[in-house]
């Protein structure tokens, strides 16, 4: 098999797994990979393709103005953001959910620009984090529907000391310096929104 299949592949099954734990319903979500960095040439979804049936064959490679250099359809609409997370932070792949959970968190804390998540053994499973023991704050920026506009302002929040970002009443950005890491950090990040949330309403009704 080579590179490209293989990477091809490996975003399909990454897709997949995201959808069938119900955090990319629908057309919902876009995902990219590095396969080129300079220029850029990022391995993605077309835009409004069902996330629930991605075939490897229907993945397209875009360049960092938008256009579609291999495949069919069109480049998601936030390709820019993805591109602009990428430069940042030379990472190599970048995921955004549309989760139940950081939809209704971001939204809830909007105000506060942030989500602290602390105490949790489930820290651990971030890059650079060893202990529970410790805190980190999840940005919050709000939505705007003008991407490039939206890219300018998550600029001051990319961080290599953090995994991700929320956009507010909209859902979660994370990344990774590969494709797995970049999936576990969705994962991790999930799982302590849910907890979050959880513990908030049990708070609410004692």
């Amino acid at each position: 098999m080579n590179t490209n299949q293989e990477l091809r592949e490996q975003l399909t099954k990454t897709i997949s797994d995201l959808h069938g734990r119900r955090w990319c319903e629908g057309t919902g979500g876009n995902f990219s990979v590095v396969v080129q960095r300079d220029p850029i040439h990022l391995l993605m979804a077309p835009s409004g393709i069902n996330k629930g049936r991605v075939e490897p064959a229907q993945l397209v490679i875009v360049d960092e103005h938008q256009h579609v250099i291999e495949g069919r359809g069109q480049a998601s609409a936030e390709t820019t953001l993805h591109v602009e997370i990428i430069k940042r932070l030379e990472c190599r792949a970048v995921l955004h959910t549309h989760s139940i959970n950081a939809t209704v968190l971001s939204d809830h804390f909007a105000e506060q620009a942030k989500i602290r998540l602390e105490g949790w053994e489930m820290l651990k499973g971030l890059r650079g984090i060893i202990s529970h023991e410790t805190s980190i704050d999840i940005p919050i920026v709000s939505n705007n529907q003008n991407i490039k506009e939206l890219s300018q302002t998550v600029r001051p929040y990319l961080s290599s000391t953090l995994p991700g970002l929320l956009v507010a009443g909209h859902g979660l950005y994370a990344w990774g310096n590969s494709l797995a890491e970049a999936q576990r950090h969705v994962e991790i990040l999930e799982f302590l929104f849910s907890v979050l949330l959880q513990k908030k309403l049990l708070e609410s009704n004692s």
